[in-house]
């Protein structure tokens, strides 16, 4: 197999250290402080991280881990390593251009299995980056990975939810 990076993405690579060089490390301390600041750290994005993400949309740097390039850049994986070693030298540069966990895999489950009602309600707004997902897992009676071991069961209680487990 031939691991020589294609000029797109001997491209991409260019781009991504450019930008992570002229803004996201620049500001990966105003990141953490305005983060450290709000009242409820998880119920609102700093500013910084929304101008970061804007700009990186702008530069044609967004959903670069989708294969499908209806979605995304159309990247192999195999043309998307190269980059996510790049975003990984940051705390917060996955975030930046859309291509954080667990976002990105719950946005490729989207893509190739949901109905068109799921992709308008859950993966449109998860491409634009306007929300973020979540992946939980329990593993009852077995140490494994098997989602089909799963036991669990959310139920929705007006603006809470409330998350029912079997009791061992």
């Amino acid at each position: 197999m031939n691991f020589d990076f294609s000029d797109n993405v001997k491209g991409y690579q260019q781009q991504l250290q450019q930008f992570m060089n002229e803004h996201v490390f620049p500001n990966e301390s105003l990141y953490e402080e305005q983060l450290n600041q709000q009242d409820d750290r998880f119920s609102k994005v700093p500013p910084i991280m929304e101008e970061l993400k804007r700009k990186a949309r702008e530069e044609g740097l967004w959903n670069l881990f989708l294969p499908d390039d209806t979605y995304g850049a159309g990247l192999t994986n195999l043309e998307y390593a190269p980059l996510c070693e790049i975003m990984g030298k940051s705390i917060i540069g996955p975030e930046v251009f859309n291509c954080n966990a667990p976002d990105t895999g719950n946005m490729e489950v989207l893509a190739r299995y949901g109905n068109e009602e799921q992709r308008e309600k859950w993966l449109k707004p998860l491409l634009n980056g306007e929300v973020r997902s979540c992946f939980s897992m329990t593993e009852p009676d077995v140490a494994s990975s098997d989602a089909t071991n799963i036991e669990s069961s959310i139920l929705r209680d007006g603006d809470d939810y409330i998350i029912n487990e079997k009791k061992w």
